[in-house]
């Protein structure tokens, strides 16, 4: 299916077939074959504009990634949480909290808060 006109009269089995090849895997069980249409029409669309559809946004604006925030060893992160106010160290390796190295601030924001956090997020230095 390359074309809107072949999406808008194919059988669920054949949307199915083509969103397997689109995304790599099946289609969300509950999904209707109406949205299915719907966003295969657009990948076409995307395609005939000469444009990735996985990298443009649903507006139509190209999404750009941008790099993470750089952390340099030696650099402290202070969060107040409920409280009290927690210390993060950066090191070269990893990130010290409490005495202790973790791999990564989104195990630290969830040793903090008993939670699952994005540690970038919890420590606001997401962009």
């Amino acid at each position: 299916m390359k074309t809107l006109a072949e999406i808008t009269t194919a059988d669920r089995d054949s949307l199915s077939k083509r969103w397997e090849l689109l995304f790599e895997h099946e289609p969300p069980p509950q999904i209707h074959t109406a949205l299915m249409r719907r966003v295969l029409a657009w990948n076409v669309q995307m395609q005939q504009a000469g444009l990735d559809p996985l990298s443009v946004s649903t507006s139509g604006t190209p999404m750009t990634s941008r790099p993470p925030v750089a952390l340099r060893p030696g650099t402290r992160l202070l969060r107040e949480w409920q409280g009290t106010t927690h210390e993060v160290r950066v090191l070269d390796a990893g990130f010290d909290y409490a005495g202790q190295t973790y791999k990564s601030l989104s195990a630290i924001a969830r040793a903090i808060t008993g939670t699952p956090w994005s540690g970038p997020l919890f420590f606001g230095i997401k962009r």
